[in-house]
């Protein structure tokens, strides 16, 4: 796999880690409600952040158009349908902080697990249809070329605020759920 697309994997390893923990955190409702909140900010701030900004934005911005300038049929197809995802995934976070700030914990959850689910879905697809489709649509040369844009749109975001982002979900992970 090029290093391009391994980015990309790269960063489905780190978003599934945050889902599982999202997944988890249903449990403590009840129990601890307070450290619900905690978990839930915090995974509302990196699905946001790190998930759409950083992840997203580098298909929205960089692959998605490149792979439709190789192939005009996969518009209509399934970039299509991880657009819509993506739009799908932004509605969702937006109900579930709706919900926090209602403490209607129930409902948070609830679309934690509705999102978690959506999103598990997506990254299936992308891993192993869109990328492998990228791999073979793109010279080596091309891959090398997305992967210096996928670098510079991580630098001029803030390349340490990512890393910080997938340091604070590790270390949430193994603090708040037993």
């Amino acid at each position: 796999m090029n290093n391009s697309l391994k980015i990309l994997f790269d960063e489905h390893e780190i978003i599934s880690e945050a889902v599982q923990l999202a997944q988890d955190a249903k449990y403590l409702i009840g129990k601890d409600n307070e450290q619900f909140k905690l978990v839930i900010r915090e995974l509302l701030v990196f699905f946001r952040i790190y998930a759409d900004e950083y992840h997203h934005h580098k298909e929205e911005k960089i692959l998605f158009p490149e792979m439709m300038k190789k192939n005009e049929l996969l518009a209509d197809g399934v970039i299509k349908e991880m657009f819509d995802n993506h739009a799908y995934f932004r509605e969702l976070l937006q109900v579930v902080a709706l919900d926090m700030e209602q403490q209607n914990f129930t409902g948070a959850s609830s679309k934690i697990d509705e999102y978690s689910e959506a999103l598990l879905d997506h990254i299936a697809v992308e891993n192993e249809e869109l990328f492998q489709s990228a791999d073979s649509l793109f010279t080596d040369s091309e891959l090398e070329l997305l992967h210096y844009r996928f670098v510079d749109l991580d630098e001029d975001m803030g390349g340490t605020q990512k890393k910080d982002l997938a340091e604070k979900i590790r270390q949430l992970k193994i603090n708040s759920i037993v």
